[in-house]
């Protein structure tokens, strides 16, 4: 059955109202993904704080035209959905769980690009985001780098010590 084009307009409305909250947004293309797996998929995004619709390319690329993003909009080829996050300060969150399951679904999902600061980014760009490492860990591995010198100078004063007495 073919959509009204009043139910367009609504879908084009929301799908536009997404993008326009979105802080980053990844899109992917996905083929013969079961219903338990999706719904796997949006519960571990859920959990991220993360959206996740499928749309049909010609509205999806009509808001992403009405947004006028910088450079190139990645090929959509296929079924596309598109993850997204509203509130957060971890940007890379979209990409980074989605990640899990384009590793876990291996040919039914597959990123396509992605959009952060307001900038397209290609399928490759969208892969090296995904391995950033939640803002969490990164600060943690930042605390890390600072105590290094610290301990380690604690650790040789001890030695002198050992050697002293």
């Amino acid at each position: 059955m073919a959509i009204t084009k009043a139910k367009k307009e609504s879908l084009l409305k929301g799908t536009a109202d997404a993008l326009a909250q979105a802080v980053s947004i990844v899109f992917v293309s996905f083929t013969a993904v079961t219903v338990a797996e999706v719904n796997e998929l949006r519960n571990a995004l859920k959990s991220e704080g993360v959206k996740y619709t499928v749309v049909k390319k010609t509205l999806l690329k009509k808001a992403l035209t009405e947004k006028n993003y910088e450079g190139e909009m990645p090929e959509l080829p296929g079924e596309v959905a598109f993850a997204y996050l509203t509130v957060g300060d971890d940007v890379t969150a979209p990409a980074r769980t989605l990640q899990t399951f384009v590793k876990k679904f291996k040919e039914k999902l597959m990123f396509l690009g992605a959009v952060m600061e307001g900038k397209y980014l290609s399928r490759e760009q969208t892969l090296a985001v995904a391995t950033i490492p939640p803002v969490l860990v990164l600060r943690g591995m930042f605390a890390n780098i600072i105590n290094s010198p610290i301990q380690r100078f604690a650790i040789a004063l001890g030695e002198v010590a050992k050697t002293k007495i």
